[in-house]
């Protein structure tokens, strides 16, 4: 059973969205509270399926992927039960979404070269039509979205 989020959870999950490191002393700082209490509260969010997750932000092209793309795919639905478990065990794709519009799906992948990319277009094509497009630039990274207190 979810709780509604009052204004400590809340800023308990905004700190640990700028930093999932921070250690439980200072969150407990910045939130009034006790370490033991912002540990059983972030216990309680974990459970409740606030958060779903700790992650480390590595750097692609540090890693060796300098090229990231966004692939639109046109998926038919009877092909979705072979498309789903092809796409998981790609490595290259970060993220794969069915989506509205003229393309069932919308991948975002990271590639070490268009050759790379291309030979997975290739690839894609058995499921359908594509359209590709490659990032020149990110003005803004993938972000968590600000947790809000429930409103009475």
């Amino acid at each position: 059973m979810r709780h509604e989020l009052d204004h400590i959870d809340a800023k308990i999950l905004n700190l640990l969205r700028e930093n999932a490191r921070m250690p439980l002393k200072e969150i407990a700082e910045h939130v009034f509270l006790s370490s033991p209490a912002v540990s059983a509260r972030i216990e309680r969010l974990e459970k409740e399926g606030y958060i779903t997750g700790y992650q480390v932000k590595l750097n692609p092209a540090l890693l060796g992927y300098p090229i990231k793309a966004f692939i639109n795919l046109e998926v038919e639905p009877v092909q979705k039960k072979e498309f789903y478990p092809y796409i998981e065990k790609v490595h290259n794709v970060v993220e794969c979404n069915c989506v509205t519009g003229d393309y069932s799906m919308l991948i975002e992948g990271l590639f070490v070269s268009t050759i790379e990319l291309d030979q997975f277009i290739g690839e894609l094509q058995h499921f359908g039509r594509t359209r590709t497009q490659i990032v020149f630039s990110t003005s803004v990274e993938h972000r968590q979205v600000t947790a809000h207190e429930a409103e009475e």
